[in-house]
């Protein structure tokens, strides 16, 4: 059995101690041996590896060292020094009986099994290098294939050569368009894809190598959509077949019906959906129209999906795409609801925003006996506490009278930074948790450390040049 030791700090050691002995009492077989060491500070995320590897030189008999999840810096002295794997828990202890749940491993979310074309919609407006930045950027997105939108009427004089340049690039790369010439043309540049030929076009997949992507040649058509994957069965010729999504109130109904007939018809064939008529002409939030729309295409064993990204609401919709092809695969190969992978589709509202009852959190703020101020968000609204009691509202600005930092300019912006964030937090019922950005799914973004570490830094400085000042203030002349 493996033995656990779990570092904290001291306002946490309690808590993490009943946590811990609440988990072993849910197993009927322990599912682990621990040992609890506090380290000596009174925030756990306040411990630095450098700060733990001072006062901690040496572990005896354990197989795994446990950190906070917010404890920052490089893991790998601590195990260099230990010799056991050292890893961080999750960011707050109401969370480690999950985390102990899936045996303390993310689930493994590297495969899956949809290919996402991702289209360039305005590619005729955009010159070559242009194009290939977008390019990088879907591909940075997750995805595999992109795509070249003509515009209808719009000539596209440099298509050719920027399928070039986008193939010497190393991108797979479609073209899309309803003119033959420009499909013909694209497949002699060597696209990897033709978007879309239907049964009275097929005559341009015997003159290229490129995959024909079809559809019907009359919209709704699924008689013709099958006239032309017979076609291609009959001569052994690789294809993609898209029944066409069609936009809510203008038949999306019946199309989702064409795919499923479509797939139970022909149980091997590869099916492509272009989700964008869903994401970027309806207003609502694309994540959980993703997560829908993925969820339908695992059940079918839809191959393929068009994004796009051109409305500003839907400007992480392939982003959001490769995180929903993952978590939908997944699982669906653990024969499980789509809970509990990843928090990527969970853009506007967490589903365990408030860990902490407004009980709970005072009883915390009994034990402080220092000046800082800790902020807490609970059920109730956002809770603010140092050594000198606690104050809740839901409006941070009646907050202000009771903290006394009038005089504290650093102090104060910090505390407007963090109470914004937690009236957020508490409206939307997103998770909070102090010093910490919010997360926003896939739109979440790289938190600036070196800024927060050099206002605190300014801040110190500040405090410590109006203490002396005031020392001077103070002070009375030598009479003697």
């Amino acid at each position: 059995m493996n033995r656990l030791l779990f570092l904290t700090g001291k306002l946490a050691e309690h808590s993490l101690r009943q946590i811990l002995q609440s988990i072993q009492a849910a197993h009927k077989h322990s599912p682990f041996e621990y040992e609890v060491k506090q380290i000596g500070v009174s925030v756990a995320a306040l411990m630095t590896p450098p700060l733990i590897a001072r006062r901690l030189p040496k572990v005896d008999n354990i197989d795994k060292v446990i950190l906070p999840g917010l404890c920052q810096g490089d893991l790998a002295p601590l195990e260099a020094q230990w010799g056991v794997p050292v890893e961080r828990g999750p960011k707050d202890l109401k969370d480690l009986p999950q985390y102990f749940g899936q045996q303390g491993k993310a689930p493994d979310l590297t495969q899956h099994s949809v290919t996402i074309f991702a289209e360039i919609v305005d590619a005729p407006d955009l010159t070559i290098a242009q194009i290939i930045a977008k390019a990088r950027h879907f591909q940075q997105q997750g995805a595999d294939v992109i795509d070249l939108g003509c515009l209808p009427g719009k000539s596209f004089a440099h298509m050719t050569d920027t399928v070039r340049a986008l193939k010497a690039e190393g991108f797979r790369v479609s073209v899309d368009s309803m003119r033959e010439e420009d499909l013909l043309a694209a497949g002699k540049a060597g696209a990897d894809f033709l978007l879309s030929l239907h049964e009275n076009s097929l005559w341009i997949a015997d003159e290229v190598a490129s995959t024909p992507i079809l559809i019907p040649a009359k919209p709704g058509s699924l008689a013709s959509l099958q006239r032309a994957i017979e076609h291609c069965l009959q001569r052994g010729r690789a294809f993609i077949a898209d029944p066409i999504l069609d936009p809510i109130h203008f038949g999306f109904t019946n199309s989702i019906v064409r795919y499923q007939k479509l797939r139970k018809k022909y149980p091997e064939i590869a099916i492509m959906m272009g989700v964008g008529n869903l994401t970027e002409l309806t207003d609502a939030d694309t994540t959980g129209m993703n997560a829908l729309l993925f969820g339908m295409i695992s059940e079918l064993n839809i191959n393929a999906v068009l994004a796009t990204s051109v409305s500003p609401h839907a400007c992480e919709a392939v982003a959001e795409a490769d995180v929903a092809r993952r978590v939908m695969f997944r699982a669906q190969q653990d024969k499980r609801l789509p809970r509990g992978y990843s928090n990527g589709l969970l853009g506007l509202h967490d589903r365990k925003p408030f860990p902490y009852s407004a009980q709970e959190i005072t009883e915390m703020a009994s034990q402080i006996k220092d000046p800082s101020f800790r902020i807490m968000v609970s059920e109730e609204g956002v809770h603010v506490y140092n050594r000198e009691g606690i104050q809740h509202d839901t409006d941070p600005y009646r907050f202000y009278p009771g903290l006394n930092v009038q005089d504290d300019a650093s102090h104060a912006f910090y505390l407007g930074v963090e109470l914004a964030r937690a009236q957020i937090a508490w409206q939307l019922k997103k998770r909070y948790v102090q010093d910490e950005l919010l997360e926003w799914g896939v739109a979440s973004v790289q938190q600036n450390r070196q800024a927060k570490v050099a206002h605190r830094e300014a801040s110190i400085k500040e405090r410590q040049e109006n203490v002396r000042q005031q020392k001077d203030g103070n002070s009375t002349p030598d009479t003697e």
